[in-house]
């Protein structure tokens, strides 16, 4: 029989706080927290990617869910060729560790380094939200004719929640990452954009042990979050849960289908 879920707010914040955090399996929300997701079904559109790739790259993998399902969707087709790479060292053993089955080797590498590739190695080049998309890079490994297919984060991703412990921030921060200004980036590199689209989705926190475990395992939305420092502000969210009902938030995600022009073609106008 199923243990009961604690209730109180000592024991939602020490639940919370003591689920390990590693790799991007998000299983553990489930009754607890919801996210929509994206129409346009980026793990089944990686699959039918790969099943047309030779040699293919996913950047920033963190545990690699996303890839050791579309490579299982994807099979028998898949590339002969799967390289991956992360930068934090808790997701690199796990990715390492989930992709060696399949023969994908997970290469240990910074998010803000170079990737370690040659020029042109690769025809098909994946990322599911990458921490800053790095278009020359990008465009250095692709290959002529190649493609870059991936999701981002969009601007002002969860700022319900993130401004609720931090404040307000600062107009700069709700315009980072707005999908126009990446398409710039990508077209200054070089690089065709095929198609963009973006949508901003509806996130639903029903308890305080799930924000505690979403601000531990996405680091960077509340940068130093620990329970001790903000137990205040965790307590009259439980209180606030219990009286009006869930935590709304809104994330934002935008895909990219880019492409590397081959030799003497122009760029589309």
């Amino acid at each position: 029989m199923a243990q009961p879920r604690p209730s109180s707010f000592d024991d939602l914040v020490a639940e919370g706080d003591s689920v390990p955090t590693e790799g991007w399996d998000f299983s553990w929300f489930e009754g607890r927290a919801t996210e929509a997701r994206p129409s346009w079904g980026y793990a089944r559109s990686l699959a039918d990617r790969l099943a047309g790739a030779t040699a293919a790259l996913d950047v920033q993998t963190g545990g690699g869910e996303v890839l050791d399902f579309a490579l299982g969707t994807a099979a028998p087709h898949r590339p002969p060729l799967v390289v991956a790479t992360e930068g934090w060292a808790p997701n690199v053993a796990e990715a390492t560790r989930r992709l060696r089955p399949r023969g994908v080797p997970v290469v240990d590498s910074a998010d803000d380094a170079p990737l370690p590739f040659a020029d042109g190695a690769f025809d098909l080049v994946v990322s599911r939200h990458p921490v800053e998309p790095h278009w020359d890079d990008i465009a250095r490994v692709l290959a002529p004719g190649g493609t870059y297919f991936a999701q981002h984060v969009g601007p002002a991703s969860v700022f319900e929640l993130i401004e609720y412990f931090l404040g307000p921030l600062p107009e700069a921060s709700h315009r980072h990452r707005r999908p126009e200004d990446e398409r710039a980036a990508a077209e200054a590199a070089g690089l065709e954009v095929a198609d963009l689209r973006a949508e901003r989705l509806r996130m639903e926190f029903h308890d305080v042990g799930a924000v505690v475990h979403f601000l531990r395992k996405v680091v960077w939305m509340v940068p130093g979050f620990t329970v001790e420092a903000y137990r205040d502000r965790l307590r009259e969210l439980h209180e606030r849960i219990g009286a009006v009902g869930p935590f709304v938030a809104h994330s934002a995600r935008h895909l990219f289908d880019v492409r590397k022009p081959e030799p003497g073609r122009g760029r589309a106008s």
